[in-house]
């Protein structure tokens, strides 16, 4: 019966607000429609309306796979604190952290499907009906760690949530041990698409041993700036108090991790450029350009300027901590990691191709139109989940029988008294 009425609060929540609440559900819906409609287009006449082709075969979809998958694995940052180092700082901010995880995850699992070209060719991936080709294949490898990450931060987060709509205090030794499998599942899940990259040697762009860790520092770069952005709007919008300290030590890390992508990328960019090789020349199509084909130098450039000057910005300790300028700085972070890990690190990776050949890569308006509405999708899925989180955590949404149990009178079954002995009183000077 709790979970009935679980359900039902949850459903009431995610569909009753104010006017600001419906207009931006709204808008979602309608940016979602679009991109179905555009789906629609792809799914009749091909992959030959997108932008991608024999040269270019991964685009705009796998870019933004690559750096969702990042954005879902730095969840993890809030959970490590909260829940296993028990910093209280945290402990209110943790469960929106899970929603943003499992928001990342939905769309990356819907980006996958949208490259597929044919969704129905998936089955293909399932144990026991297609061929997984499990443990050799790193595709493989990918397909089951991202869906169990999505199963424990969908797991978790209910237990928790449930217990307390149920008015119960949730057992450590039921979802602890879970905690610290999630933290190095989200890990695992960022290295395994790093490998998928890397272990092509026919690609020298991705073929470095550096891209595994350059992952887990853009992930761990963009993934808290945006769970700053969501935290500062819930606290200026909602009762849902955020301490100081969380901003702090978020920001802190947002900081900390922007310093060593900006190392790794000037490693590579010395690797590349001082002692140029063959091997260099994607390199060189990307930052300098090549032969006449520029189309992504000005996009990356600007990607490395805005994530130079907002790790400047966050390396000042007041300015930091002022909340009026740290979403700016936030918000210019996760853009600057979203061009240079999603198109700055995918299509180069094909031009020029092994042969030689140069076929620039521009994203088609089909292509356009169904990434946004897969990102719309994500915003439409984690908005409904910090709507239903949110009362709950507040004390405003319990399960209606906890009331009836309140109401009906306690009958207690009468035991008899245990005798008592007798007691000799000492006293002493």
């Amino acid at each position: 019966m709790h979970l009935r009425h679980f359900a039902l609060n949850a459903l009431h929540s995610a569909t009753t607000g104010g006017r600001r609440y419906h207009v931006w559900m709204g808008i979602l819906t309608a940016i979602m429609l679009a991109g179905a409609y555009a789906y629609s287009l792809q799914l009749r006449y091909g992959l030959g309306v997108t932008g991608m082709s024999d040269h270019v075969s991964w685009g705009l979809y796998i870019s933004n796979f690559t750096f969702l998958v990042g954005l879902a694995a730095a969840a993890m940052m809030l959970v490590l604190p909260a829940y296993i180092l028990q910093d209280v700082d945290f402990g209110r901010a943790v469960l929106l952290a899970e929603a943003v995880a499992v928001a990342a995850l939905v769309m990356c699992l819907s980006f996958v499907v949208v490259d597929i070209g044919n969704p129905l060719g998936s089955w293909h991936l399932m144990p026991g009906i297609g061929y997984l080709n499990w443990p050799r294949s790193l595709l493989a490898w990918d397909v089951l760690v991202l869906n169990g990450y999505l199963a424990i931060n969908l797991a978790i987060p209910f237990y928790i949530l449930y217990s307390h709509y149920t008015g119960r205090t949730p057992d450590k030794q039921k979802y602890l041990p879970w905690m610290y499998v999630a933290v190095m599942w989200a890990v695992s899940i960022h290295l395994v698409t790093a490998f998928l990259l890397a272990g092509l040697p026919a690609r020298p762009f991705w073929n470095t041993a550096l891209l595994g860790p350059r992952f887990l520092a853009s992930a761990f770069t963009a993934g808290p700036a945006f769970v700053i952005l969501l935290l500062i709007f819930i606290r200026r919008e909602t009762k849902y108090e955020i301490a100081d300290g969380a901003f702090s030590k978020l920001a802190l890390v947002t900081t900390v991790a922007a310093q060593i992508n900006l190392v790794m990328l000037g490693s590579e960019l010395f690797y590349k450029f001082y002692s140029p090789t063959e091997h260099g020349i994607n390199a060189r199509y990307l930052f300098v350009g090549l032969d006449g084909f520029d189309a992504l130098v000005p996009w990356v450039w600007t990607a490395i300027g805005m994530n130079v000057v907002a790790t400047a910005v966050l390396m000042i300790h007041p300015l930091r901590n002022n909340l009026r300028v740290l979403p700016f700085a936030c918000g210019a972070l996760f853009v600057a990691i979203w061009i240079e890990k999603g198109m700055g690190l995918v299509v180069p990776g094909f031009i020029p191709s092994p042969l030689g050949e140069i076929v620039e890569y521009t994203p088609s308006l089909v292509e356009v139109g169904v990434t946004a509405g897969i990102w719309a999708l994500g915003l439409f899925v984690l908005t409904v989940l910090v709507r239903v989180a949110l009362p709950i955590e507040l004390g405003e949404a319990r399960s209606p029988l906890l009331e009836e149990s309140r109401d009906a009178p306690i009958v207690r079954p009468r035991t008899p008294r245990p005798r008592q002995k007798d007691v000799r009183i000492v006293r002493t000077r």
